[in-house]
């Protein structure tokens, strides 16, 4: 079991920033990757970014430029960096730590955090 506790999202201006932040603890040791997903109101859920072990990186087209995934293994956290952030960016953001034990994959998630770009 993992569990995963985030932190950093609120109210911003379009053009600002905002940094989440999201700490993992339990079973830490079978994550090999971590990241963000989104979902705004009437949308599906979607990848934001995720960064694997390795420190391969992923990010949907649509933050490629503006927003940065960044990983500290050693404290089992993840942080995403998001700059130059637009309305359209409104969404309740969670954190998820993907697992592997053998061949089974698992997703764990976060509590969500409410970000809201507005002026």
């Amino acid at each position: 079991q993992v569990q995963l506790v985030e932190s950093g999202g609120g109210l911003v201006q379009p053009g600002g920033s905002l940094r989440l932040s999201c700490e993992a603890s339990g079973s830490v040791f079978s994550i090999y990757s971590m990241g963000w997903y989104r979902q705004a109101p009437g949308k599906q859920r979607e990848l934001v970014a995720a960064a694997t072990n390795g420190g391969s990186t992923n990010y949907a087209d649509s933050v490629k430029g503006r927003f940065t995934i960044a990983r500290d293994n050693a404290e089992s956290t993840v942080y995403l960096q998001m700059n130059s952030l637009k309305p359209e960016d409104t969404a309740v953001y969670y954190c998820n730590a993907r697992t592997m034990v053998y061949v089974t994959t698992t997703d764990y998630w976060g509590q969500g955090t409410q970000v809201t770009v507005s002026s």
